[in-house]
């Protein structure tokens, strides 16, 4: 699984046979240049959730709800999820642990709508865990995080993501539950992975987690190619003859011999 959050982004991900995008509320740090996930509003997801459905129109979709969407009022979870499926063509949402998140994911699963969890750092609450920090590092954390995905299963959740979670952990995670988990700086023993994609791109330079592994470096390659143009336009290098467009000789006389006659 990758994140997307526009139509080129989500077009690239579905070519490359990505099983399945999340339209990550991350938007609001790699995109919007915001502090924090909690910013995100619910007309906000949608509009980018559009662009990646029309980007990857196969793909299995999963909108990121924001904070507002459920932890604000449990009750209308339901009705905000629904957003994601019938304006934007998502298949699924995904919503994080919080302390009435069994109660929003059930009014969600409910209503006919797939629901994976979210456990282990859960970045719109990550000020009650003392931060962006592992979790789940001692026995009794550990303890409580895994009671946290069996109850996402237990409610009918289709699979539980685990972020900045010790890996052995996680795989405890994985061998007890019966639907898949899908990790991020969880280890290798989750049934899938997921990534920021602004972060493996190396499109994102603010703060780089750990756990992420840059596949390449477009940032550095996006500033290369931006003073290249500079540079180029400078110099009177571009636009050369390719890129202009030609009018006819005759049809430029035409108008220059309007034009000497006062534009008439």
């Amino acid at each position: 699984m990758l994140t997307a959050y526009d139509y080129p982004m989500a077009h690239a991900v579905e070519s490359a046979g990505i099983d399945m995008i999340l339209v990550g509320d991350s938007v609001a740090n790699v995109v919007l240049g915001l502090e924090s996930t909690k910013d995100m509003t619910m007309d906000q997801m949608i509009y980018h959730a559009c662009a990646v459905r029309r980007g990857a129109p196969h793909t299995f979709l999963i909108g990121d709800m924001p904070f507002e969407a459920y932890q604000k009022d449990a009750a209308g979870s339901a009705g905000n999820a629904a957003r994601f499926v019938h304006e934007a063509g998502c298949d699924a949402v995904k919503l994080e642990w919080f302390d009435c998140a069994l109660e929003a994911a059930e009014s969600v699963i409910r209503s006919g709508i797939p629901v994976m969890g979210h456990v282990g750092l859960t970045p719109q609450t990550a000020d009650k865990l003392g931060g962006f920090k592992v979790q789940g590092k001692d026995a009794s954390a550990a303890r409580a995080l895994i009671r946290q995905a069996r109850d996402f299963e237990k409610v009918g959740c289709f699979a539980v993501l685990l972020e900045c979670v010790p890996d052995r952990v996680a795989r405890l995670v994985t061998e007890t539950l019966s639907v898949p988990t899908i990790g991020i700086g969880a280890g290798p023993s989750c049934d899938g992975q997921v990534l920021v994609t602004h972060d493996m791109l190396g499109l994102f330079e603010r703060y780089k987690p750990r756990f992420v592994k840059a596949y390449a470096r477009m940032n550095q390659d996006m500033v290369k190619a931006f003073e290249a143009f500079k540079d180029e336009v400078r110099d009177g290098k571009f636009p050369a003859d390719e890129h202009i467009f030609k009018i006819k000789e005759e049809e430029f006389k035409n108008i220059r011999r309007a034009e000497d006659d006062g534009g008439v």
